[in-house]
């Protein structure tokens, strides 16, 4: 059987490395019961760089969400080979918030604890900051610049999907309009998602 968590790891580290980021990713273990560990890896530059239009963003992704393929709990006979898996991963300024690491695998462990499927467009609702003293509570799920991993065969691919902090009012927005509605407001109001500061966007 195929080690999916360390074929995922290594082709994250390739792919920063591409990007410039070759030293070691700082790491967090998130373990919930009933539920195998949730590993996040920072991928980024200096921590003690200031939250700054021209800061680059670090990136923290998970890593064991794709042990397994996400399926419908209601399908009892499910092929554990095939079927979507994924990653999560958030883009942000700055140093690493505080509790932004544990919020990351929780939202990655909601396929095994909760039997959620995480796809492009997905709100998912933690219905708690996302780390200490943030504004938001949600992540808005759509693709990122990762590669998909391919997997030996017969096991589906690994996609890597972005996800974006949302407020909760930006959360009734995304229910109500959409998603591609909420990236079209943040682009029209100039906001920036990576920015752990940045405004709420409450369109008309």
């Amino acid at each position: 059987m195929s080690d999916v968590p360390a074929l995922v790891r290594a082709h994250l580290r390739d792919q920063f490395a591409g990007l410039g980021i070759t030293a070691e990713p700082a790491e967090a273990s998130v373990t919930f019961v009933g539920a195998e560990p949730i590993d996040i890896l920072r991928f980024g530059f200096a921590e003690r760089l200031p939250v700054d239009p021209d800061s680059p963003a670090a990136h923290y992704v998970s890593v064991g969400c794709s042990r397994h393929p996400m399926v419908d709990p209601a399908v009892a006979s499910a092929d554990r080979a095939v079927g979507p898996r994924a990653e999560v991963t958030v883009a942000l300024r700055g140093p690493a918030p505080p509790g932004l690491a544990r919020s990351v695998a929780v939202l990655a462990a909601t396929p095994a604890v909760e039997g959620l499927i995480l796809e492009p467009d997905a709100l998912v609702d933690l219905e708690t900051p996302l780390w200490q003293g943030a504004p938001f509570t949600a992540y808005l799920l759509g693709r990122s610049e990762i590669n998909d991993i391919l997997l030996p065969e017969p096991l589906s691919p690994v996609s890597v999907l972005s996800a974006v902090p949302i407020t909760a009012t930006e959360a009734a927005w995304v229910r109500l309009r959409g998603a591609a509605a909420m990236r079209e407001a943040w682009l029209q109001d100039g906001v920036d998602p990576t920015d752990p500061r940045r405004r709420a966007v409450s369109p008309a």
